[in-house]
């Protein structure tokens, strides 16, 4: 038998031309400061900051809002250290002998290498899982949809509320990452999506000098 359908108010604010004009400006340029960061202060975040952005992570919008994501926040040094030393065997084998010569030449102007310090110097890493199957209160397998698209969305958001409250953050996606299962206790079935390295900038840290596609090159009004 199908859910019974229930409903409410939609709570929603609604705004005046200018309102939306100022705050689409200020959210963009806002984003336009964000850098990927690899050089990371060991000064602390407060956890509320944290909790506050996977909240706002948790309220994306997902398919038949199975929300199939599943956060796992380290700030314990020990378990930082092993998943640096297992991210950095996996990218040693990518660097050495999975990356296509394409690949790697793509990567030089970033000046990535092997080398993954942030994984242990940053006091946050958020490893994010995706889940194909949820369980229902009576224990029932549930199929989740539009996994992918839904998990991606919801990284978006937490990248976007850390930049909010002032903390950086990197995207680390070493291939494969099963290695995230075993040292953070996650069952078999949730795959990992991504590392999101938080925290706040080292001093004097630097950026590769990239810019970003304008605007007409990557819209179309019709």
């Amino acid at each position: 038998m199908a859910p019974k359908k229930t409903f409410q108010p939609l709570n929603f604010i609604y705004l005046g031309d200018d309102e939306m004009r100022r705050r689409a400006g200020d959210f963009s340029r806002l984003m336009h400061r964000r850098r990927s960061v690899r050089d990371f202060s060991t000064e602390p975040v407060p956890r509320e900051v944290i909790e506050d952005a996977v909240r706002a992570a948790g309220s994306a919008p997902s398919g038949a809002n199975r929300q199939p994501w599943h956060f796992v926040v380290v700030e314990s040094a020990e378990i930082k250290r092993r998943i640096r030393l297992a991210a950095e065997e996996e990218e040693r084998e990518f660097y050495q002998r999975r990356a296509s010569e394409e690949w790697l030449n793509a990567l030089e102007p970033l000046g990535t290498d092997a080398h993954k310090p942030f994984l242990e110097t940053a006091p946050y890493l958020i490893a994010i899982f995706l889940k194909k199957f949820s369980n229902a209160e009576n224990g029932e397998r549930l199929k989740n949809y539009y996994t992918a698209e839904s998990v991606g969305i919801a990284t978006g958001m937490l990248i976007a509320a850390l930049h909010n409250a002032g903390v950086a953050t990197l995207t680390h996606t070493p291939s494969p990452m099963k290695f995230l299962n075993e040292i953070l206790g996650r069952p078999v079935q949730e795959k990992p999506y991504m590392i999101l390295v938080a925290g706040l900038p080292a001093e004097g840290a630097q950026v590769p000098a990239i810019g970003r596609k304008p605007l007409d090159e990557i819209v179309d009004f019709i």
